[in-house]
């Protein structure tokens, strides 16, 4: 008799010690989902703890590796050959080319830290490293990060990159402006892009999001600390970005439109401004100013951006001189089945600035494909320079990829 008691209370506290066990490994992955939600890579979506990922057996450390490969063929014809080079040829800028072989590593340390290192072996010198930064969560409301990433500047640049519409930016974004004069060997361009800085961020009631940021604003190319004082304003020669976005029906997904998320409800309205001091290698101080406009419902996605620039040359150039530019897209998808989702663009861009006449516009068009496995095809693009098409070839992205995209860019001139 005494061995059945024995054997039951030996029984009993094994239960009791098993259901403990797992009560605290419940508690410790608890601890750590609300973390995995910071999660990101810029690049594809993570998707916190689901995926290929190497994670510590106390859960307080998760490494998750990615990759993205986008290959291109392309062939650029220009409609004439007055474009001020006297060996330009209508066929120019054409061939074979990887934009993107992207290798990353993104996770989280313990709860409060989250990281993400992102090679893009296509690119050379600065460029190569794309992203690297440690994002320090003390609460939704209150976040910082620092080191290389994207600046809070428009909404093109902010989704996830293996989650878009184009297999491109909009050509205004990316392309440079013109000047008049020969001061400026570097002229700039709308989009700020990825930049070396510190940023202060969050999500106030779940409806509003911020970033206030400070960056070198010598973009992508550069990782070293080249700034100095301003000559004309006394401060630091870096870049000072803010932005703020309202999203009345809660946090706006990433992505611009995907297959696992066909029945969702959002909308935001965003306003950016940044101030590029001595910027363009001490040339010019650049304000740039943008309105966002994101609708996500359903099947449908709907995109719209309106920006302007305002580069004033610096007084050691001795030429009293501000130029200013506006550009702007609007874009549409649609998932007419759950895996063909057609896309409309059309980019705008006053190039030459409001005091010449002349302007760009390019329209796009293109069907996607998304699938649960990443082997999408894309054709097409442009070059702000007049290009009637181009030719894009493979593109594996994260279920969502490009079938087919053709740009055609007008050029009207006075």
């Amino acid at each position: 008799m005494k061995i059945k008691i024995i054997f039951l209370l030996t029984l009993c506290a094994a239960a009791v010690q098993a259901a403990a066990q797992i009560k605290q490994a419940e508690v410790a992955a608890d601890k750590y989902d609300d973390a995995d939600k910071y999660i990101e890579s810029a690049v594809i979506p993570m998707g916190g703890k689901k995926g290929f990922s190497f994670q510590t057996k106390a859960g307080d450390f998760m490494l998750k590796p990615y990759v993205l490969l986008q290959t291109a063929g392309k062939f650029n014809w220009y409609d004439d050959e007055q474009l001020g080079l006297d060996d330009q040829d209508n066929v120019a800028n054409s061939g074979f080319e990887i934009p993107y072989a992207i290798l990353g590593f993104s996770g989280r340390a313990f709860n409060k830290l989250t990281f993400n290192l992102t090679l893009n072996a296509a690119k050379t010198g600065g460029a190569l490293l794309q992203q690297a930064w440690v994002d320090v969560n003390l609460k939704d409301q209150i976040r910082f990060r620092v080191g290389k990433f994207k600046t809070p500047f428009s909404q093109a640049y902010l989704v996830t990159l293996g989650e878009t519409l184009f297999p491109m930016l909009p050509t205004s974004l990316t392309s440079s402006v013109y000047m008049d004069r020969s001061l400026n060997s570097t002229p700039p361009t709308f989009a700020t892009g990825f930049d070396l800085g510190v940023m202060m961020h969050g999500l106030l009631g779940g409806k509003w999001e911020y970033n206030l940021g400070v960056f070198n604003g010598t973009g992508i190319d550069v990782n070293l600390a080249q700034k100095t004082l301003s000559d004309d304003l006394g401060i630091p020669s870096l870049l000072y970005a803010a932005r703020v976005a309202y999203m009345p029906k809660g946090p706006i997904p990433s992505h611009q439109g995907r297959i696992d998320d066909l029945h969702n409800d959002k909308i935001m309205f965003a306003l950016s401004a940044s101030y590029n001091v001595e910027a363009n290698w001490q040339t010019t101080n650049d304000l740039r100013l943008g309105f966002e406009f994101t609708y996500l419902k359903n099947r449908l996605y709907l995109s719209a951006e309106a920006y302007y620039l305002s580069s004033d040359l610096v007084k050691r150039q001795r030429v009293n001189h501000t130029y200013r530019y506006i550009g702007g897209y609007a874009q549409v998808g649609y998932f007419v089945t759950r895996k063909l989702q057609p896309a409309l663009r059309w980019d705008f861009m006053d190039r030459n600035s409001t005091e010449t006449d002349g302007f760009l516009n390019m329209p796009a068009v293109g069907p996607e494909t998304a699938g649960d496995v990443p082997v999408p095809r894309s054709l097409g693009a442009c070059d702000a320079g007049c290009a009637r098409a181009r030719r894009s070839g493979t593109r594996p992205a994260y279920g969502h990829g490009h079938a087919a995209v053709f740009i055609l860019t007008m050029r009207r001139n006075e």
